[in-house]
């Protein structure tokens, strides 16, 4: 017998007749005679559906009534699973992550998880029920509702498995498995056997919507075997295992184009070429619990001003405007100036540690489309550019025919 935590997005739960399939799904897994704990997401369009909702109330929601507002979504999920597993005839028991007592930290709107309860779940597992817990959600330490972010189901998954030391975690989704790229944007995209956590980990920050970062990092730290298949078709997914060495084929140089739509640029033009003025403008923008992604700084031909520039989330660039053209005007410095007309594409693969001319590959690619660069970022495993949105589907095209991923082969 063996535990297996399962996680169900929310076009999985999209309608009731979806949910009743799901619990189907779970019960062939516990007739097989595994514990199943459950984490499902709200229906699709229902946290949306919240969001609006609180923007004809506030032009920015309050960060914390938002979380109680959200957080319903999956309450209202894991009580309709709870109610068909029961009509089929499997006990099961719902929570929401206070319930459970998932506890985070205080940052409203995208907490992260410290510790997770697990003695209620062990006693219902014992007890020979399904437990089916809420996503997204936990409590801080003065029992405030908290969410998890965009695609935090995933990470209650994943963190929920950690700490009950499941066999197994499945990720399921509307995909089955992850691709060498959206299929959408590449119909020749293929679906991966298997990829490391790390080259997941690099997919995920780089904009590959089939997984969170955070459930990545879970994964990956506390070596949870992690799997992500498809809720509405059989098959075997894709395994994300620890590292290269366990495909049994030589890894591909290249093993995917990642792409995030989201992004946004802002310039500090003109500041002064002294130590610490980096800092401070990036510090403030971090303080504001603002993520920062690529940063480029240039000096100008006088030695004695700079240009910083650096890229956002696009929902938090009017956010971010603010604070460094405050910054700005106490530094003197020349102009501040956004633009969020701009997109990252990269190419990841653990191969490039060991083949040299993939950055060169990728630029003359481009090139070759005419497609301006105007900023790169590199690490070990990936090179991000980044390029005007407009060109985003035409990039990634070029860029996996030319590391022939048009091609390749499931094993």
């Amino acid at each position: 017998m063996s535990l297996i935590v399962q996680k169900f997005g929310g076009t999985s739960v999209g309608t009731v007749e979806r949910i009743q399939a799901v619990a189907r799904k779970v019960a062939g897994f516990r007739d097989q005679g595994h514990d199943i704990v459950v984490a499902v997401s709200a229906m699709s369009g229902e946290t949306n559906r919240l969001i609006a909702l609180a923007n004809e109330m506030q032009e920015r929601p309050d960060p914390r009534e938002l979380d109680v507002l959200v957080s319903t979504g999956e309450q209202v999920t894991i009580a309709l699973l709870s109610m068909a597993l029961k009509n089929l005839g499997y006990d099961a028991r719902s929570y929401t992550g206070g319930q459970v007592r998932i506890v985070t930290d205080s940052a409203h709107t995208k907490a992260r998880i410290k510790e997770i309860d697990d003695q209620n779940i062990r006693a219902d597992l014992k007890a020979g029920r399904v437990v089916v817990v809420a996503g997204f959600q936990g409590v801080d330490e003065s029992n405030n509702i908290t969410t998890l972010g965009r695609g935090g189901s995933d990470t209650t998954g994943v963190a929920l498995a950690a700490a009950l030391g499941a066999d197994e975690c499945q990720i399921y989704t509307d995909v089955d498995g992850v691709y060498t790229t959206d299929p959408r944007v590449v119909p020749a995209a293929t679906r991966l056997e298997q990829i490391t956590f790390e080259e997941m980990l690099e997919m995920a920050s780089l904009g590959s919507k089939v997984l969170q970062i955070r459930a990545v990092e879970f994964a990956g730290k506390y070596k949870v075997p992690l799997r992500v298949l498809s809720t509405f078709e059989e098959g075997p997914g894709t395994l994300i295992t620890l590292d290269e060495e366990s495909s049994e084929m030589e890894q591909p140089v290249v093993s995917g184009i990642a792409f995030n739509r989201d992004e946004a640029k802002v310039s500090v033009l003109g500041v002064p070429d002294a130590p610490g003025v980096a800092a401070k403008i990036l510090s403030a923008v971090g303080d504001a619990n603002i993520e920062i992604d690529v940063i480029v700084q240039n000096i100008s031909s006088d030695h004695k001003t700079n240009d910083l520039t650096f890229t956002v989330n696009r929902t938090e660039l009017a956010k971010a405007k603010t604070i460094v053209e405050k910054i700005a005007a106490e530094l003197n410095a020349k102009s501040v100036e956004t633009d969020d007309k701009i997109t990252k594409v990269s190419v990841v693969g653990v191969g490039m540690r060991s083949h040299a001319g993939v950055a060169s590959k990728m630029f003359k690619t481009l090139a070759a489309e005419n497609i301006n660069i105007q900023m790169i970022s590199t690490s070990e495993i990936k090179i991000s550019v980044i390029i005007d949105e407009r060109y985003l589907e035409l990039a990634v095209r070029s860029l996996h025919t030319a590391f022939d991923l048009d091609n390749t082969a499931e094993a």
